[in-house]
């Protein structure tokens, strides 16, 4: 593909982005100012993302002499040779199937499904105005911001740009302190009973095996409610 034929598809930066965030919305069905904070932030990486994918190329003409005078064989405005890390890596063929494009599906994949299972759970448990601590919630106290983090991570391996590699940090940022002052209210509306589930699980690296005494608990609450 020419450099005239690879880029300028706005169409396709519309219709990606809109496909991604509408996978989002439907999987956490944003109620809370929380809710719609989270679908945000992720919506204004996706767009950026995109943007440069198939709309302007700003990233590979900001180092455009840097790559010409390293790799002058490869056209990158050719689209293929847009997945940067693919050739600065030292990989051969089909981007498509190099092994940071198959980790960048799994985490994508894995990613979606995780936000739809979080969020089942959480808003399941908003409508019984109950402490959601079951199924991943049980596992780790912010599975959906980790949901968020894997796609973003998964897009990052595909396709790097200079305005998605700095809004990562500051969306990881973003979330952090989103999943504080959810834990701040959490606190003021369930009190003990979340100071207890602090304890028991962690907040960003899930746990593998979940200990028996939290299964006991979590099922002595369901039968008390």
């Amino acid at each position: 593909m020419s450099e005239e034929g690879s880029y300028g598809l706005w169409w396709l930066v519309i219709a990606n982005s809109a496909i991604f965030i509408f996978f989002a919305f439907s999987f956490i069905k944003p109620k809370t100012k929380t809710d719609w904070r989270s679908l945000g932030a992720f919506s204004a990486f996706v767009v950026a993302l995109f943007t440069e994918m198939y709309g302007f190329p700003l990233t590979i003409y900001l180092f455009s002499g840097w790559l010409t005078d390293n790799y002058p064989a490869i056209d990158f405005f050719a689209h293929d040779n847009g997945h940067l890390l693919h050739t600065l890596l030292g990989f051969e063929g089909n981007p498509h199937w190099d092994p940071l494009h198959m980790a960048s599906n799994i985490f994508i994949i894995i990613g979606f499904f995780t936000l739809s299972s979080a969020w089942s759970v959480l808003h399941q448990a908003q409508k019984d105005k109950a402490l959601a601590s079951t199924g991943l919630y049980a596992r780790c106290r912010h599975p959906q911001y980790i949901a968020f983090i894997m796609i973003m991570l998964g897009f990052l391996l595909q396709w790097p740009t200079v305005v998605t590699l700095m809004m990562f940090p500051i969306l990881v940022f973003v979330y952090i302190r989103l999943a504080k002052r959810e834990e701040q209210v959490a606190i003021l509306e369930f009190g003990d009973e979340y100071r207890k589930y602090m304890n028991i699980t962690p907040s960003w690296f899930p746990l593998l095996h979940i200990p028996k005494s939290s299964m006991s608990e979590t099922d002595n609450q369901g039968e008390e409610s």
